[in-house]
C-alpha cells in the first residue's frame, strides 16, 4: 500500500506592506472568517485525512493509551460538597458519562461550618437534588460547556450559561432550582461574567464585534433583555471588562483592564438604585482588584514602583484614604487574597513557589492597620500547584486545592483558628497508582543571560537510568504572568510508565518568579522566552536527563508561538514537537485589529504598526521565519471555531512547513472542526486528544512497542 500523499496548499500570493516592509504570504486564502469557504474546508479535511491515514499504523496503541488513561479514572464520583446557606453543592459524574450533574442536599443542622463537617448521605440523609445534568442538555451537540452555574443568595434560583459552539459566546438561564423550570427568556450573545446582584436582578458582561468584552449591563428577572439597563461600555479597544462579587456578597466589582492597567467601579447590591461608582481610578500603568468585608474595601494595587503588588484598606466612605495592610516586597508577590469575617488569607509567590499566609483580622469597625502575625500553610513536595476555592465567607474555614505531579488534585478545609488542615476530598486514581513510585525535583538552569530558570521534573524511579537515555517531553508557556505550576495531570502517567520524564520549564514571560519574570518576557524581550527555554532544553541534555535524539517538546497556544519559535531557532535539539492551537502568525494577526484580540493583545506582544516592534516580531514569528531547512517530527492542532487562535494560523504554518522543510520527518495537522481553542468539551473526549499526542510522540521516537514492565 503506497503511503498517503501530504496535502499541497495552493498558493495565491498576497503581498503584504508595512512600513515599507513587503511580505508575501501565499497562503493568507487559509483564513477564512465565516468558515464555510469550501475550498478552505476541502483543504482542512485533507490535512485531517492525510493525519489519519499517518497515524492508522498506531491507532491501536492510540486505542491502548486512551484506555489506561481513562482507567486511571473513578467515573462515577463527587467532588468536594460546599456549603451554602441550608445547602451543600456538589458535581456528581456518573459512569460513562461526558459531563457533569449539578446537585445539592439540604444541611440538617444550623451550627457554623467547621472543617471537620461532613455531608451526610444514605437512607437517613437529606434527598440528593439533581439541579441539572449536562449529559441531557448536551445531547444533540458535538460540543457543549458550562461556563458558569451559580445560586441566587436565597438558594431558590440558579443561573447557568452555555456553549455548544466552542466561540466562548454563552446563552444564559435561570431556572428554578427545585423544578428547574426556567424563569423569563435566555440572554443571548453574552460571556460567562455573570453574577447575581440580589435575588431578582443580574449584572453580565456583552462583547463587541472583535469579542472585547465592552459593556455592562443590569437584567432583571422576567424583563425582556433589550430593557436591560447598561452600566458601563469600556470604549478604549485595548481594555475588557470583567465582573467580580465579593466574598461577602455585598458588592460587585467591574473591572475595566488591559495588560498593564485597570480601575474598579463598585455596585452596592442593597442599594434600590443600582448604579456603579468609582473605587480605583484610571491611572497608566497602575493594576488594581478589590473586594469588601465589614466597613472597608480591600485592594490589591500594582504599580511600576511596587511591582510585586502592596496590600491596602480603604474605609467604604472614603476611598480615597488607603492604610497599607502588606507592603510591596522584591521576593515575593501578592497573587491573590480571600476574606472572611475574621480573617484574610493571602496567596502568594516566593522564588516560584506559591505559598498560603492567614492573618487574623481586627473586629469590624476597629481600625485597620499593616497585617502581622501570619500563619503560613505548610506543603509536602518540593515542586506543587496551590489554588483558592470558594469557601464560606461567615466561618473560619479556608478551603484551598492542592496538588503536585505526583499527589492527586486534593481539596482541605484549613481552620483559620487552630491551623488544622482536613482533607476534604483527594481524587481517586485507578490503574495501581502510587504516587510514592515517583520523583518529583526541582532543577535550575541558567539562561545565556545568567539568568536561572526554575524546571519542575517527574520520573518514574524504577524505569529511567539518568544516563542521557532517557525519553523526555518538555513543557513550556511563558506568556501572560500566567504561572504553570506543577499540577497533576492523570494522562500524563502513560509517557512517565514508559520511561519517560517529563518537565516544565517555567521561562521568563510566564508569572512563576514575580512581576520582573513577566515584564522580561514581553514586548521587545520576547525572545527571553524562547532562549530560555532552550537553555532548559540544553541544560537537561547536558545533565544526562536526555539526549536530543529522544527530546521532545509540547506547548499550547501563547506555548505554540514558543515551540514554532524555537523550532525555527533549533530545529536541530528536538525530535518531535506538539504545538497545540498555536499563536503562529504574529505579526498578520497583530496588524488586523478585527481579529478577536488583537488590540487587547498590543500590550503583550507590541503594536506593529510601529516600525520598531514591527521588525521585532518578525523577526521570531514563526510564519515568517520558517526556512528551508530540515526541522523534526512535528504534530499541529487548531479548532475551526477557536475565538483566540484563529484556525487559519497553523493552517498556514503546516502550508508553509510542507513547501520549505528539507526532510522526511512527520508533519501533521489536526484541525477538530466541532471544537474551539481548548479542544473537545466531554471529559472523556478530552482523554483522546492525549492519547493521539502520545501516540504521535512514540512513533516519532520508534517507541511503539509497549514497555515489558506494562
Amino acid at each position: 500500500m503506497a503511503a498517503a500523499a501530504p496535502p499541497v496548499a495552493k498558493k495565491v500570493p498576497r503581498q503584504l506592506v508595512e512600513h515599507g516592509d513587503v511580505r508575501v504570504d501565499n497562503y493568507y486564502w487559509l483564513r477564512d472568517d465565516s468558515r464555510s469557504d469550501p475550498d478552505v474546508l476541502a483543504h482542512l479535511r485533507a490535512e485531517n485525512d492525510y493525519t489519519a491515514a499517518v497515524m492508522s499504523d498506531v491507532k491501536q496503541l492510540e486505542d491502548e493509551i486512551y484506555a489506561e488513561i481513562r482507567g486511571r479514572i473513578k467515573e462515577d464520583d463527587i467532588d468536594a460538597p460546599l456549603r451554602k446557606g441550608q445547602y451543600y453543592y456538589y458535581e456528581r459524574t456518573l459512569t460513562g458519562k461526558e459531563y457533569v450533574q449539578h446537585c445539592r442536599r439540604l444541611v440538617p443542622t444550623d451550627a457554623p461550618v467547621r472543617v471537620h463537617d461532613v455531608m451526610p448521605t444514605g437512607p437517613d440523609a437529606p434527598d440528593e437534588h439533581i439541579i441539572m445534568d449536562e449529559n441531557v442538555r448536551a445531547e444533540g451537540h458535538d460540543y457543549y460547556s458550562i461556563g458558569t452555574f451559580k445560586a441566587s443568595p436565597n438558594n431558590k434560583l440558579v443561573v447557568y450559561a452555555e456553549d455548544t459552539k466552542g466561540d466562548e459566546i454563552y446563552t444564559v438561564y435561570v431556572i428554578d432550582a427545585e423544578s428547574g423550570e426556567y424563569v423569563g427568556q435566555p440572554l443571548k450573545g453574552i460571556t460567562s461574567d455573570i453574577e447575581w446582584a440580589g435575588d431578582d436582578h443580574l449584572v453580565y458582561v456583552t462583547m463587541d464585534s472583535i469579542l472585547r468584552p465592552d459593556k455592562v449591563w443590569l437584567h432583571k428577572l422576567g424583563s425582556d433583555q433589550s430593557s436591560d439597563a447598561c452600566l458601563y461600555h469600556e470604549k478604549d479597544d485595548t481594555f475588557s471588562l470583567g465582573l467580580q462579587a465579593s466574598e461577602s456578597k455585598r458588592y460587585l466589582f467591574v473591572e475595566s483592564g488591559s495588560k498593564n492597567t485597570s480601575f474598579i467601579f463598585y455596585l452596592d447590591i442593597s442599594k434600590q438604585n443600582k448604579e456603579l461608582a468609582v473605587l480605583t481610578p484610571r491611572v497608566y500603568g497602575i493594576d488594581t482588584t478589590a473586594s469588601h468585608r465589614g466597613n472597608h474595601f480591600f485592594i490589591k494595587r500594582r504599580s511600576d514602583e511596587f511591582y510585586n503588588s502592596e496590600l491596602v484598606a480603604c474605609p467604604l466612605d472614603n476611598v480615597a484614604e488607603t492604610t497599607i495592610l502588606l507592603p510591596h516586597r522584591e521576593s515575593v508577590k501578592i497573587q491573590d487574597f480571600q476574606l472572611f469575617d475574621n480573617h484574610i488569607a493571602v496567596y502568594e509567590r516566593a522564588n516560584g513557589l506559591p505559598k498560603v499566609t492567614v492573618y487574623r483580622l481586627p473586629a469590624i469597625g476597629e481600625s485597620i492597620g499593616q497585617l502581622q502575625g501570619g500563619q503560613a500553610i505548610d506543603f509536602i513536595d518540593p515542586t506543587y500547584a496551590v489554588d483558592p476555592e470558594e469557601s464560606p465567607f461567615n466561618s473560619s474555614v479556608l478551603r484551598f486545592h492542592y496538588s503536585s505531579m505526583r499527589t492527586p488534585p486534593s481539596v482541605y478545609d484549613y481552620d483559620m483558628d487552630s491551623g488544622v488542615s482536613v482533607l476534604k476530598k483527594i481524587h481517586t486514581v485507578l490503574g495501581g497508582f502510587d504516587g510514592s513510585n515517583y520523583v518529583t525535583e526541582r532543577k535550575w538552569a541558567a539562561a545565556a543571560d545568567g539568568t536561572q530558570i526554575p524546571m519542575s521534573i517527574l520520573y518514574r524511579k524504577d524505569l529511567v537510568k539518568l544516563d542521557g537515555s532517557d525519553p523526555m517531553l518538555l513543557y513550556g508557556y511563558g506568556s501572560y504572568e500566567i504561572c504553570v505550576d506543577p499540577s497533576f495531570r492523570g494522562s500524563r502517567f502513560s509517557l512517565v510508565d514508559r520511561g519517560f520524564i517529563y518537565v516544565i520549564a517555567h521561562i521568563r514571560g510566564g508569572g512563576e518568579m514575580g512581576r520582573k519574570w513577566y515584564e522580561d518576557g514581553k514586548l521587545l524581550k520576547k525572545k527571553n522566552t524562547f532562549t530560555d527555554f532552550i537553555d532548559c532544553a540544553e541544560h537537561l541534555i547536558k545533565n544526562k536527563y536526555c539526549s536530543k535524539e529522544k527530546l521532545c517538546i509540547n506547548g499550547r497556544s501563547a506555548g505554540g508561538l514558543l515551540m514554532g519559535a524555537v523550532l525555527n531557532m533549533r530545529p536541530d535539539l528536538f525530535r518531535a514537537a506538539v504545538a497545540g492551537v498555536p499563536f503562529v502568525d504574529v505579526v498578520t494577526t497583530m496588524l488586523d485589529p478585527t481579529i478577536p484580540l488583537t488590540t487587547a493583545e498590543w500590550e503583550e506582544w507590541g503594536d506593529p504598526r510601529k516600525e520598531e516592534y514591527y521588525y521585532y516580531m518578525k523577526s521570531y514569528s514563526p510564519v515568517d521565519n520558517v526556512t528551508a531547512q530540515e526541522y523534526p517530527n512535528i504534530l499541529v492542532t487548531a479548532g475551526l471555531n477557536d475565538p483566540r487562535v484563529m484556525y487559519s494560523e497553523p493552517a498556514k504554518y503546516v502550508a508553509k512547513l510542507r513547501e520549505l522543510k528539507r526532510d522526511d520527518n512527520l508533519l501533521l495537522f489536526k484541525c477538530e472542526l466541532g471544537a474551539g481553542h481548548f479542544s473537545k468539551s466531554g471529559r472523556f473526549e478530552k482523554l483522546q486528544e492525549d492519547a493521539f499526542t502520545y501516540a504521535f510522540i512514540l512513533k516519532a521516537l520508534g517507541m511503539t512497542r509497549k514497555l515489558a514492565s506494562l
